[in-house]
Order: structure tokens, then sequence, then C-alpha cells
């Protein structure tokens, strides 16, 4: 323990742990929280409570005239008055204030110094120290000695609870980012999540102020330096494409593209570990020993052995570690402009194409819309695909119009030339419960076909609904999976499902229409 004063956020507890080491870290989780225990591999299992996941309709940005015309107010970014961010502060620093020992884990968030700010996290679990340990770049010795006044704060006292009679508050939850205050307060959820997602937040906020694009994609290097972008929400394979023993491995979620290339924003990656195993995903696996935390996870008591099938607590089981447990990550994460760009998503109604090249008009269409879909039968009464559109494929996370990243990321498309992918991680031959999902195999051939150039050389047919050139030969995979109507046994059924998808884009890009160009709303499909 050390000693270290955090009274310039009015808190007075005396027994401060300070940038802990993860055994100190492991040695007080298993001490003092309840479901803390070492996996066979040695990584520490935590236990998130009632929350197993982030609570977006609880988020909530204070109004304040300085950053009042930046924000794209809305379902997204829901308006909190300034005094009602005092009140829930109160109640975070007084809960705060009451506990035998805090955490503070101070780092940085972005890997290219000009772009770089300070966070400083303070916490009452040594999960969340350890979690935010790993997400955060860490700092050296005599960095952490400098470190000074953080730019921004986190007062994470997500064990106790919102008042739900405060002005704008609807649950016992809330997340409250004040961008003027430079403070995040959390209530009601222990959700680790939470953190990081503010931590990307706030970045996509400060940086397309100065001219730099902030993304919700992960990315990886070539041995020829050529970079990959990937584009999805989660569950489409953002984490598992890039993690590709072929390519270093820059990040897995959060980036930044500048003038002069990307850089990763985080420390670390959080990767959902469902289903995860050794033989599909050997990176990852290889990644959950001693210093990841497991979030949620079920084990085996006696050998204490991750079932990382069982879903019964939760689907978003979810694994932590630093970058560098990736064994061909690249350190500092910083590449150069990137050469191919894959937007991913899961098509539930396996009528997308398992890849097809965009033209910059496409791009911007699809970046747009950020599509995916989830499938039937996970609520009662529900018998069919789900669509999912999320603006820029991470809408809860951004602070400015989508449309403010969407001409940024075009503009450095055309500038760079960058070849922009549609690739589809998910049902072929049929909706979910007739088709098959695509085979990892197939997609990890399309994008090695993508980063060797093939691919870009292969003749194209145009999709007649989607309008997308549609490669007709890929190495690694069967001709008859690319184009998806040849794969469907009933190709009227293929018709009516491609053009009941078409009509869902045409309907969701609507509320963007009247920001984009013709050409724009042009490259959307056609019903």
């Amino acid at each position: 323990m050390q000693s270290f004063s955090l009274s310039q956020h009015d808190i007075n507890v005396t027994t401060v742990y300070r940038n802990a080491a993860p055994a100190a870290l492991y040695e007080l989780a298993l001490k003092h929280e309840p479901g803390a225990a070492i996996t066979s591999t040695g990584a520490l299992v935590a236990m998130s409570g009632e929350k197993r996941g982030r609570s977006p309709k609880d988020k909530r940005i204070v109004d304040r005239e300085s950053v009042r015309d930046h924000v794209w107010w809305g379902d997204v970014n829901i308006k909190l008055d300034p005094s009602s961010f005092m009140v829930n502060r109160e109640r975070a620093v007084d809960y705060l204030n009451t506990r035998e020992r805090l955490y503070v884990v101070d780092g940085y968030a972005g890997w290219d110094p000009e772009h770089q700010i300070k966070i400083r996290v303070i916490c009452a679990r040594a999960y969340h120290a350890l979690f935010m340990h790993n997400m955060l770049i860490r700092p050296e010795p005599h960095q952490l000695e400098a470190f000074g006044d953080p730019d921004y704060v986190i007062l994470n006292a997500g064990q106790f609870p919102a008042n739900r009679y405060t002005t704008g508050m609807t649950s016992k939850t809330s997340i409250d980012l004040d961008l003027e205050r430079r403070e995040m307060i959390i209530l009601g959820t222990e959700y680790a999540g939470e953190m990081k997602k503010g931590v990307f937040t706030i970045m996509h906020y400060l940086m397309p102020g100065a001219g730099v694009l902030s993304m919700h994609c992960s990315a990886n290097e070539g041995k020829g330096g050529d970079v990959s972008l990937f584009f999805g929400l989660s569950g489409t394979g953002k984490t598992t494409l890039s993690a590709d023993p072929h390519r270093a491995l820059i990040g897995d979620d959060e980036h930044c593209w500048t003038d002069t290339g990307v850089f990763n924003i985080e420390g670390g990656c959080y990767a959902k570990m469902i289903d995860l195993s050794k033989e599909q995903e050997p990176e990852i696996w290889n990644a959950i020993r001693y210093g990841a935390v497991l979030e949620n996870v079920i084990y085996d008591e006696a050998t204490r052995v991750v079932d990382y099938s069982n879903v019964s607590l939760t689907e978003n089981t979810r694994g932590s570690y630093p970058i560098e447990f990736i064994e061909n990550a690249k350190t500092p994460c910083i590449g150069g402009h990137p050469r191919n760009i894959v937007f991913l998503t899961c098509d539930a109604f396996g009528v997308l194409p398992p890849v097809a090249r965009l033209d910059p008009a496409q791009a911007m269409y699809h970046f747009i819309a950020g599509y995916t879909a989830k499938v039937a039968g996970t609520e009662d009464g529900v018998t069919e695909p789900q669509t999912t559109f999320s603006a820029c494929f991470g809408a809860p996370f951004l602070v400015r119009h989508p449309t403010v990243y969407a001409e940024m990321l075009a503009e450095k498309i055309r500038k760079h030339d960058a070849r922009v992918w549609l690739v589809n991680t998910g049902w072929s031959g049929g909706s979910y419960g007739v088709g098959k999902r695509m085979k990892l195999a197939y997609t990890r051939a399309i994008i090695d076909a993508i980063h060797d150039g093939s691919l870009a050389d292969a003749p194209t047919a145009k999709d007649p609904v989607f309008g997308v050139a549609v490669p007709t030969s890929c190495p690694g995979v069967p001709a008859e999976i690319l184009q998806p109507r040849q794969a469907w046994a009933d190709g009227a059924a293929y018709d009516a499902t491609a053009t009941k998808l078409a009509g869902l884009f045409q309907k969701n890009f609507a509320k963007y229409a009247d920001a984009a160009s013709p050409e724009i709303i042009a490259a959307g499909p056609k019903v």
C-alpha cells in the first residue's frame, strides 16, 4: 500500500493502492471480493454482480454550453443537467469515502504521444483496478512519478446505486460523463466494461476536434507494414480475425487514424469468451493466463478449468488482458495508413455475400448503417432474425453526429487509396435456423486473400439487390458459397429475404438522408 492522497477529488480514505502490481490485486480480490478465484491457467475470475453487460440506456452526458453544439443528442447521448451530475458525483464520493481501501489506476489512452491523454480511475474493487491496469496504457515507473494531474477522472462507485428520484435518472444505474469537468461517474453497475467504453467515449469527443478519426475497430499489420482495419459490432469477429498468427496485432477494439497513420487507444484487449477454444482462437486462448481477468465465467471447482461453453450466468463472458499477452502484438501499438478496411457483419438473414468490394460511396453508406443481426430464438416469441443498425459500427460510443466520422473516413480512404470490403461472418444457405453459420476457416481464407492481394484481382459479379461487387472466386472458399443466392435451396425464398433486408436498410438510412449526398443514398440496396 502506498501513501497517496485523493483529497483533490474530495476523497479522504487513507488506504489507497495506486497502480498496484497484479499480484497484489489478486491477493486483495481473493481476500475481499465474493466469487474471486484463480483458474487453472492463472487468470483471475471476477463476478460483476447484477449487471453483466453495458447499460447504454443509463448513459448520460452533461449538457453544458461549452459542448452543447458538438454533441449528437438523442437516444445515444442523453442530456443530463449539471446539478444532477453534481448530485451523482457527491453520491459516488460519499460512497467511496466509506470504504476501508480504494484503488487508483493512473494510465494513458492513446499510443501516439501527440494525442495521448492521462486517465485516472478511482474504484473500490481490486477486480476493477486490475481490469483497468490491463486496458489502459501502463506507465513506466518514471512516467508514473511524473504523472501529475490527470486529464480525465473516472469515479467508479458502481456498488452503490443512483437515486432514481434524482432528475434525469431512469433506474438505479447511471453512467455520467461531464466533458467540461472532465469527470465520469459510475453508479449502480459493477460491469467493468463501462470504464473502458467511457474512455472510448471521451476519445470519440476529443479526437475529431483535433482532426483525428476515432474508430471502433481492430487493427493488425503484415510483415511488409501493410495495415488492415476491422470494423464490426460485438460478435462479428473483430477480435478473432485481427488476432492473426501471420500478422502483428496493433489492437482489438479502439483506434484513431491521424495524418501519419493509426494508433491503438488501449493497452489491452477485451475479448468475448463464449465457446473459446485453443483450436479456433489459439492467440486469445494463450492470453488467458496470470494477469488476465475473466468475468462471469463458470469453472470446475476441483480442477479450476473454465467451461467457456457455459452461459448460465451470461452469454457475455469476457476476458481482459494486456496486449503483450498476444504473442505477436506490436508495441508501441502504432501503424501506418491502412491498405485494407474490412466491415464485418453477422448477417443472420443469410443473404449478404461472404465478401464484397465496396466503392467509396458504398463504403460511406455501410459505415453509416453499421448493420449486423441478432439471431432468432434468443428471446421468447422471436422467430426470425432481428436487424441491428449501429452507426459507424459503434453508435453507443459516438459523441458527435455519425456523419462527422463518416466524412472523415471517406476523406482518408480517398487520400490513402484504401480498399474497403464487406465481409459477412453470419449465415449462408438460408437464414438462421435453416442455413449454417459461415465457417471460420472460410472467413479466414477470405481475409488472407484480401491481405495477399489476390481478392483485389479476382473477377466480380454485381449483386442485384445490394449493388456490391462480389468476387466469383477465392482460394479456400467454395464458389457456391461466394454467391449467396446459389447457396440457398430455394431461390425465391432468398429473393424475398434479400428484398426484406434491403427495405430495412432503406428504412434505417432515412434518418441520415438529410445529411447524406445523393451519391451515398444511391449506393444503398435497391428494393
